[in-house]
């Protein structure tokens, strides 16, 4: 389950505690608790001696192998578990002859590696969730201050609406929650034992088979499925999909930060620090460099999905190569999208808002973004089509006279003769034009189960 993240550039794309998962040292001693907690189920099932499974879990220790020798055998096996087993075998052998020969008892390499790859997306899951917690309750905060600051809202890059910013920041922290919900459910229903043997029929172990599957299903603490799913690889293409998504949503986040953090825009912040989004030769620069690394993350995310869905297509009962792509690519999704959270959590969790700027863009456009509310209050008065010819004309003049759209309506007839004065001005108040903002804050911020 080695990756294709360098150590030099594996800091920047992943989260410290994905990496302590991905690590090679821990994806081979989760291999080896599959074949310790073999040898004690099926101690206590009766199929090898009861002696045999202390000596062979006690010689279940990653820091005993050569990664290096295992990863060079590997080339000419075909798999790793093949040489893995081997060396468990020589290593048992050395504490007790007769226990080694009850090693691997009934299993097959593709049991080691695929349930040892369960084990690992299991931890990997359960720091994604540590670290999505942080993020959803970042952003609740920020989205309960900020539920009464005006926004500009954009459509097509272009100023749209005017916004309460605490809805913008309602919706990621419940588009994350629903990833939340989609990696607990992926945790607790797809996750499964794999164990079949030779063929997917647990031959070798006669009768047994399913209750030796039933114990080992429990010493994992891993769901047993209806049959072993050697080249049914939905689990994992499932796993892949989350991942991507949760990737995806945090590129979203990190695509509106980059862009509010724009010199033109310059509304909103990745926290600031020493040495921190700096430029080589440009030392006035303040760089979204966690965006950026979200946004690389999320960019790499989906195409490894790709591969993994790809990995799909397998021949009959065991297959050679879509089972091995799926090796060094679902460590390196669960690092990338570890990657882009971590940066999200950054941002969630030290997010920098210049209120004032934000009114100050509203104001940028002379009132035109408050044109959609002046068009439905005068078409109370004379009709929808007919307010906005009237109101759209007099945005064209207020943009070619270089006037406040308030001041061109002011002095328009058409407008004066329906609406008061005093009615005008309160048109032009951004957060008196909302709609049902506010409530959808309210049921954003219920939805995620959290004070």
């Amino acid at each position: 389950m080695s990756t294709s993240l360098s150590p030099l550039l594996a800091p920047m794309l992943s989260s410290a505690a994905m990496r302590a998962v991905c690590d090679d040292a821990a994806c081979l001693q989760n291999m080896l608790d599959f074949e310790a907690a073999l040898a004690r189920a099926e101690a206590v099932i009766g199929v090898i001696p009861n002696q045999a499974a202390g000596p062979i879990a006690n010689a279940c220790r990653a820091e005993s192998f050569d990664l290096a020798a295992l990863a060079e055998a590997a080339t000419r096996s075909g798999n790793l578990a093949i040489p893995l087993v081997k060396a468990l075998t020589a290593d048992v052998a050395k504490l007790d002859a007769d226990a080694a020969r009850y090693v691997h008892w009934g299993a097959t390499s593709q049991d080691v590696i695929d349930t040892g790859a369960m084990l690992g997306l299991r931890a990997g899951i359960d720091a994604l969730l540590t670290d999505i917690a942080r993020a959803i309750a970042g952003f609740a905060k920020l989205a309960r201050q900020h539920r009464n600051t005006a926004v500009v809202g954009r459509t097509w890059l272009q100023h749209a609406l005017p916004m309460p910013f605490g809805l913008k920041l309602a919706e990621y922290a419940a588009a994350l929650h629903r990833s939340e919900k989609r990696l607990r459910r992926l945790r607790s229903e797809t996750l499964a034992l794999q164990f079949g043997g030779a063929a997917g029929t647990l031959a070798a172990l006669g009768d047994q088979g399913l209750l030796v599957a039933e114990k080992l299903a429990q010493e994992l603490k891993l769901p047993l499925p209806e049959a072993p799913w050697h080249t049914h690889r939905d689990r994992i293409a499932e796993a892949a999909s989350v991942l991507a998504i949760l990737a995806g949503t945090c590129g979203k986040i990190a695509r509106d930060v980059s862009l509010m953090m724009q010199t033109d825009v310059g509304e909103a912040f990745e926290p600031s620090g020493e040495g921190r989004g700096g430029s080589s030769t440009m030392p006035h620069k303040r760089n979204p460099v966690a965006a950026a690394t979200a946004l690389a993350a999320a960019t790499m995310a989906p195409n490894l999905a790709a591969t993994i869905f790809a990995a799909q297509v397998q021949d009959h009962e065991r297959s050679a190569g879509p089972w091995h792509a799926e090796w060094p690519t679902l460590p390196t999704l669960l690092l990338v999208t570890s990657g882009a959270l971590a940066a999200i959590v950054d941002i969630a969790e030290g997010l920098e808002v210049d209120a004032v700027r934000m009114r100050a863009n509203l104001d940028a456009t002379d009132g035109l973004i408050m044109a959609e509310a002046v068009t439905f209050a005068l078409a109370e008065k004379i009709g929808k089509s007919d307010a906005h010819h009237v109101i759209e004309a007099a945005s064209k003049k207020a943009v070619a006279e270089k006037k406040h759209l308030r001041d061109v309506i002011g002095a328009d007839s058409n407008v004066t003769a329906q609406l008061s004065t005093d009615t005008i001005a309160k048109l032009f108040e951004p957060m008196a034009y909302q709609g049902d903002s506010q409530a959808l804050i309210d049921r954003l911020l219920a939805s995620l189960d959290i004070q």
